[in-house]
């Protein structure tokens, strides 16, 4: 894939708050890099997606750089808001937060088909004031 197809597919995505599935592929995977968790399918990807922002956080994605290079694309970013439900088995705090995180995004054929979620969570911990079992 060019550089700009890849940019504009993975800007798609992040510019729709991470609903329109249409730049996901049918088969596509999110890992989650701390846990090695992983959603399967746009439906699972946006559940997953949807309980972290609007569930166990009331945040949105702040992108901080994007860099793309052929059909890969990575976005540094600050997950922002404040705790508002159960997260790794932490209670809601109702603190705010500001959590940084890197997804790696790989496109293939125009749809994303990999992302591997790289999440700061001893920087969640800390912001939540809670300590690292």
């Amino acid at each position: 894939m060019s550089r700009e197809n890849t940019r504009e597919v993975i800007t798609k995505w992040i510019d729709s708050e991470h609903t329109h599935t249409s730049v996901l592929a049918d088969d596509v995977v999110f890992t989650s890099m701390n846990t090695r968790e992983e959603d399967r399918g746009p439906e699972g990807v946006l559940e997953s997606l949807n309980y972290i922002y609007h569930v166990a956080f009331d945040a949105r994605f702040e992108l901080r750089n994007l860099i793309i290079e052929g059909g890969i694309g990575a976005a540094e970013a600050d997950l922002v808001g404040e705790h508002i439900g159960e997260f790794a088995g932490i209670a809601p705090t109702h603190k705010h937060v500001r959590v940084p995180l890197c997804v790696v995004y790989e496109v293939e054929n125009e749809k994303i088909k990999r992302a591997r979620i790289y999440f700061e969570m001893p920087a969640l911990l800390e912001q939540l004031g809670v300590e690292a079992s």
